[in-house]
């Protein structure tokens, strides 16, 4: 099982000279990936629950901020050489596809085909009508809007027409190195995201998750992968446990499940602090 980081990297605690600690401290201790996620705004009040805290709040408080994940992965890129780069996740549905495929596509170029593009639908209502953009049907519209990232990634000359999106005949390049595309982890624990896992990922990214949990989505996500002709060893699964407790034996509880990656979540107020973590973890789980 391999083990990688999953960092919320949040202003102003998190300026350029920890990101870069991060990615070489990361990368020298052998961890994996790192995984960043994802929102462009938050607001003091919102009627929304985040799925993964009992009191429906996110643990960031509106002052501050996450850094935008696919500069922030490029910055990582430039100070590394091997460690895999993830989004974790990205919210798709909420983007521009246009612009999304051509940001992955840039870092999987400069980084020499290092990305892995996490994709989640996102519960936060009021960020898509910040953007513009309807929160009903988010599952459909991230649907398609892959569709026309994939477009773009694979051929000289792109085009789709759907509900959601008309792209007219363009070229857009770079392609990403990785083809047809950096591997795809949805993440999501509903059926309806482990549909999406069955149906076209590569991966799949369970965020916030115990083993038991984990174990009862790896068996539904068997039968939706038999019931297309695959197999669980064609999808790549990573887990997060998040506000799970972990220690050495759940580290092992989650392998012997069928766990292909541990994503441990790394968060310090300074770059000693996070050096410390990192070591910890390295000790304790590499």
């Amino acid at each position: 099982m391999r083990v990688s980081l999953f960092a919320p990297l949040i202003n102003p605690h998190n300026d350029a000279a920890y990101v870069k600690a991060l990615a070489v401290g990361a990368e020298a201790r052998g961890f994996h990936s790192i995984w960043l996620g994802e929102h462009v705004v938050l607001f003091d009040e919102y009627s929304a629950e985040y799925p993964y805290a009992e009191d429906g709040r996110i643990p960031i408080g509106s002052e501050h901020g996450l850094l935008e994940p696919f500069t922030a992965l490029s910055f990582i890129a430039a100070h590394t050489e091997r460690i895999r780069l993830g989004t974790g996740i990205c919210l798709v549905p909420q983007r521009n596809p246009v612009y999304t495929a051509k940001e992955v596509a840039a870092v999987d170029y400069l980084s020499g085909g290092r990305i892995d593009f996490g994709v989640g639908v996102g519960w936060l209502e009021e960020e898509f009508t910040a953007l513009g953009v309807p929160f009903a049907r988010r599952g459909a519209r991230c649907r398609e809007y892959l569709d026309v990232i994939s477009s773009l990634w694979t051929d000289d000359i792109s085009s789709y027409s759907g509900e959601f999106y008309d792209l007219p005949p363009c070229r857009q390049f770079p392609k990403p190195i990785q083809q047809p595309g950096p591997p795809l982890y949805f993440g999501g624990e509903s059926d309806a995201a482990l549909r999406r896992v069955a149906d076209r990922g590569q991966g799949w990214y369970g965020f916030n998750i115990g083993v038991e949990e984990t174990k009862s989505c790896l068996t539904r996500l068997d039968e939706l992968l038999a019931a297309r002709g695959r197999k669980r060893a064609e999808i790549d699964i990573a887990v997060g446990p998040y506000s799970h407790k972990l220690d050495k034996a759940r580290a092992e509880a989650y392998r012997d499940i069928g766990v292909d990656q541990l994503v441990v979540m790394v968060v310090g107020r300074d770059i000693d602090e996070l050096h410390r973590r990192l070591d910890r973890f390295a000790d304790d789980y590499l």
